[in-house]
């Protein structure tokens, strides 16, 4: 069953944050994973949140799980928690 992370993100330093982001979806690949969004335009339909959203697909919980803590993910995770402030999710779904 897919698995998903999504993230809600409020990006605090976008120069850095961008140095993050720019490798995110490479990585995400070895994984197995799939950017269904990242970023772009949106409208707050109810509540308050940040300005930009991610959802990753992966195949299954354990390679979403592989790719958060995978050496890889651990040298750019620091740039991320610098330069953004971050809710993060690993949801199963369909």
């Amino acid at each position: 069953m897919s698995a998903y992370i999504i993230a809600r993100i409020e990006v605090t330093n976008p120069e850095a944050y961008m140095k993050y982001a720019s490798q995110t979806v490479a990585l995400a690949e070895k994984f197995g994973g799939t950017f269904l969004v990242k970023a772009g335009p949106m409208k707050q339909l109810e509540g308050d949140g940040p300005e930009r959203h991610v959802v990753i697909q992966f195949p299954d919980m354990e390679r979403a799980e592989r790719f958060y803590a995978s050496d890889e993910y651990a040298q750019i995770l620091p740039i991320a928690l610098n330069a953004s402030k971050r809710d993060l999710v690993l949801v199963e779904g369909v």
